[in-house]
């Protein structure tokens, strides 16, 4: 299927992966993964097509309703993992636990936290790392360029601010699919 995701994401899609090689080697067996700008359904896709093209397995975590009959064993075949949003129990602490149960767990999520275009992302992402002891490795969806840029993994500091900074700094300029919502 690898010679399939490449059809289609080099070929047909006209995407570029660039950026971090060790990522695409699987050298890093645990991380946080962000994919930034998160505005269509089509980052889904490419984000599918992208692990598949550099082999590298990810996962993701969802409600744990989209765990059952008829659709959970797809959710688990991508690498998801079912979260119970409904316990009082701090999903960030919850989260993190899931990468000590894992040899291999890179998480996979946008820091929005959705489609729609946010002033402020979403912190858990980055509080997940830090407990979890894993670095953040970023990546871009865009659709301008056709180009996923592959970050090398990045350790959060104390310095949150800092961080922060650093981080919106590698998406400068990166346009998401619907650029209203980059």
């Amino acid at each position: 299927m690898k010679w399939l995701a490449k059809l289609i994401y080099f070929r047909l899609l006209g995407w570029q992966a660039v950026g971090n090689t060790s990522f695409s080697k699987n050298t890093v067996k645990k991380a946080v993964i962000i994919a930034v700008p998160h505005t269509s359904w089509h980052d889904f896709y490419i984000g599918v097509l992208l692990r598949k093209v550099t082999g590298v397995k990810t996962n993701f975590v969802g409600k744990k309703e989209l765990f059952v009959f008829p659709f959970g064993w797809f959710f688990r075949a991508l690498g998801g993992a079912p979260l119970n949003r409904q316990t009082s129990e701090n999903k960030v602490d919850t989260i993190a636990k899931l990468f000590t149960q894992y040899d291999e767990f890179r998480m996979t999520l946008a820091p929005e936290g959705t489609r729609k275009k946010v002033d402020k992302w979403r912190t858990g992402f980055y509080y997940i790392a830090k407990q979890a002891n894993v670095p953040i490795i970023m990546f871009t969806l865009d659709f301008e360029n056709k180009q996923n840029v592959i970050s090398e993994p990045f350790y959060p500091t104390d310095n949150v601010e800092a961080d922060f900074e650093f981080m919106h700094n590698f998406y400068k300029g990166v346009v998401g699919k619907k650029p209203q919502y980059s």
